[in-house]
């Protein structure tokens, strides 16, 4: 574990409305601060952020939302266009931020993006924090059940070193991207995480068909897959537990294609535990049993897929788009996929752009790939 430097003072464990005002008041000058959150999805089923870290260039703290009542504070320091908020990979911590308080940021930069716009091999935290700052992290808890109370010292300390170093990063990837003259890509793509927000899950009764191996069962074991998904999250949710940890993926999958009918045949199948079939046993037999007695007729099935009528045209301009797009990403040592995503290739395909000025007007092209490959396109579109 990485201990905090001179630079990068030990943190403050904030747990009061009182603390964190005192917080906010310190870093109130500061033009810009390192944030991150800590959710515990891999445990919970209700999912929450449980931890806020802060950091700025003196002070690095700890928010406890379970203790501290009122976050309002932090919310106005993501909206307050003069501070610049750090993150590294922002794009699920705007989104809980969104979901659990409705906050949302005004000015950010993500050293995820600046990574991967400089032709970084490795965007993880860890990876860059080796490259440029020399700092090895320890992943320790990089799955850990941040929910738990009290937290453990080194728990706490892993939890802020995943913000006490990202301010130095930003300044690293900062100077490189103006270096490369690559500073303003970045800020487009950060001005669009601004837009980033919550977006609930579907509850149209099709979660069943999302479990991956669900394409391998008959119709009839679809039907038995149908009832156990909804059985289970029942018990995830009663228990507060994350879903695979009441049972796994693999273990529904089994028991959807071949159906026990018996407590013993519960107990020979892998994957199940011995508590979970003594108190649950008699229950998921009967939903077993109601996936079983489903009429023929009413088995479900995967929705067919919808079919494209081919059309070369488009699949043409889509392959020179392609072509041209890797030919640029090669020499600017960028991943064709950062450097243009195929989504934002086959939209171009689609409005066959004739010159600059319309191929701007497409909404799936930022500026500064117009800047850079749009002359190229242009090119390619007319062949």
């Amino acid at each position: 574990m990485v201990r905090p430097s001179p630079q990068h003072p030990p943190h403050r464990y904030i747990r009061s409305g009182a603390e964190l005002a005192a917080l906010l008041k310190r870093v109130g000058h500061e033009s810009v601060l390192a944030m991150d959150t800590e959710a515990a999805s891999f445990h919970r089923f209700v999912d929450r952020i449980y931890l806020v870290q802060v950091s700025s260039r003196h002070e690095n703290a700890i928010i406890d939302p379970l203790t501290v009542e009122d976050m309002s504070g932090i919310g106005a320091v993501l909206a307050d266009p003069a501070v610049e908020i750090v993150f590294h990979d922002a794009d699920y911590d705007l989104r809980i931020l969104d979901r659990d308080y409705r906050f949302r940021a005004r000015h950010l930069f993500d050293t995820r993006i600046a990574a991967q716009l400089l032709g970084e091999p490795a965007v993880g935290l860890a990876a860059l924090l080796a490259k440029h700052l020399g700092i090895t992290l320890d992943k320790k808890y990089q799955r850990a059940d941040w929910s738990r109370r009290p937290l453990p010292p080194e728990m706490l300390e892993y939890a802020a070193t995943d913000t006490s170093h990202l301010l130095a990063l930003r300044e690293r990837l900062r100077a490189n991207l103006q270096e490369l003259g690559r500073l303003s890509w970045a800020e487009e793509e950060f001005v669009r995480l601004e837009g980033v927000h919550w977006t609930p899950a579907e509850t149209n009764g099709g979660a069943f068909l999302r479990v991956k191996g669900a394409r391998a069962l008959s119709r009839r074991g679809l039907a038995v897959l149908r009832e156990l998904v909804p059985w289970r999250e029942a018990i995830a949710a009663e228990l507060d537990r994350a879903s695979f940890r009441v049972v796994s993926n693999e273990a529904l999958l089994a028991l959807s294609a071949a159906p026990p009918r018996s407590a013993a045949d519960l107990a020979a199948t892998k994957g199940l535990s011995s508590r979970l079939v003594e108190e649950r046993g008699s229950s998921l037999l009967e939903v077993i049993e109601h996936g079983l007695a489903v009429p023929e007729k009413d088995l479900p099935r995967f929705p067919r897929a919808e079919r494209r009528t081919p059309d070369p045209a488009f699949e043409r301009a889509v392959e020179q788009l392609k072509r041209t797009r890797n030919e640029m990403a090669v020499r600017l040592g960028l991943d064709p996929g950062v450097l243009c995503p195929k989504g934002t290739l086959e939209a171009i395909a689609r409005a066959r752009p004739r010159s600059a000025a319309a191929l701007r007007e497409v909404p799936e092209v930022r500026r500064w790939q117009a800047d850079v490959l749009g002359g190229d396109f242009l090119k390619a579109l007319e062949s």
